[in-house]
């Protein structure tokens, strides 16, 4: 199978999942704990757990946290290649978790934010492996010259490479236009239904999808609970249900944890069908965790 290099954003993720509605202003008893998160680095540990061939490119700080995230990424299989950054520290999440499993993101993206074209291991463009950049990284102002350069270097060494939407917020301060520009190198994006309406305008997925066939040759739309819709080359979409969940524990991740079950499928060229069914899979296990990652 091919082998799925990643270029992402490392975080620390501090997860406070309240057990009871939220006390505004004053205080609510919730579990806490310490987790590793940064959207690209879950899908370079999700994609490991599951079997694949995954390298990691991530910046970390000179610091315990970047430490404990380089050994938590070799620990799952992640060929991680992670450079030191001396001043800035391992970017670190909050995340709020309210007790019906709906989540809020206060990040801090220390040495994510310095992540520079000379960070990226020029062995790991090599023709039939597959470049996955992480949304957040292209999005960001001090990383973005970095995802572009992957994407670039992708392109010369003849390798696919996607990217997803990030989120809603960050795309929206971006722009949707500048976004679908900097990411047109991708044959194939993912997004949400939120993330589909920021960068096309439209409400309900299948006219988001008639915006985005101008700008890329294939994209999947995941539906949260209703599953993921798979577009490629203007044919008719492929559309699966998600498996039922009986209970959301935490959405952190699942996003990642469905590009990561996507992926491997759609670079075998096996049905649609099969890889948005991998996709789904994986999402859902991710619903019933604590954090981002699978358990190590």
């Amino acid at each position: 199978m091919a082998r799925i290099v990643v270029i992402g954003d490392l975080m620390t993720d501090t997860v406070a999942h309240a057990s009871l509605p939220r006390a505004r202003g004053s205080d609510t008893p919730a579990t806490v704990t310490m987790h590793g998160g940064g959207s690209g680095a879950n899908v370079a540990a999700w994609l490991a757990a599951d079997g694949a061939d995954v390298a990691f490119v991530g910046r970390r700080g000179a610091d315990i946290a970047g430490r404990n995230r380089d050994m938590e990424l070799m620990g799952y299989g992640v060929d991680a290649r992670l450079v030191m950054d001396p001043e800035r520290p391992t970017g670190t999440c909050v995340v709020m978790v309210t007790h019906k499993g709906e989540r809020t993101m206060l990040s801090d993206p220390g040495a994510n934010a310095a992540l520079s074209p000379d960070d990226l291991p020029h062995d790991l463009f090599v023709p039939g492996a597959h470049l996955h950049v992480s949304g957040y990284t292209l999005l960001a102002d001090g990383s973005r010259a970095a995802a572009l350069a992957a994407l670039d270097f992708a392109r010369r060494a003849g390798m696919s490479a996607s990217v997803d939407g990030a989120s809603a917020a960050p795309l929206e301060r971006t722009g949707a236009e500048p976004f679908l520009e900097l990411s047109s190198n991708a044959v194939l994006l993912f997004v949400n239904t939120t993330q589909a309406k920021v960068l096309t305008g439209r409400d309900d997925p299948e006219q988001a999808a008639r915006v985005l066939t101008a700008w890329y040759p294939q994209f999947v739309i995941k539906l949260g609970a209703d599953g993921a819709l798979f577009y490629a080359n203007g044919r008719p979409p492929v559309r699966v249900p998600a498996p039922p969940v009986e209970r959301v524990i935490d959405g952190t991740g699942a996003g990642d944890a469905f590009i990561a079950g996507f992926l491997p499928a759609w670079l075998d060229k096996k049905p649609p069908a099969e890889a948005l069914g991998g996709g789904c899979r994986l999402a859902a296990h991710a619903l019933n965790l604590i954090g981002a990652r699978p358990v190590l």
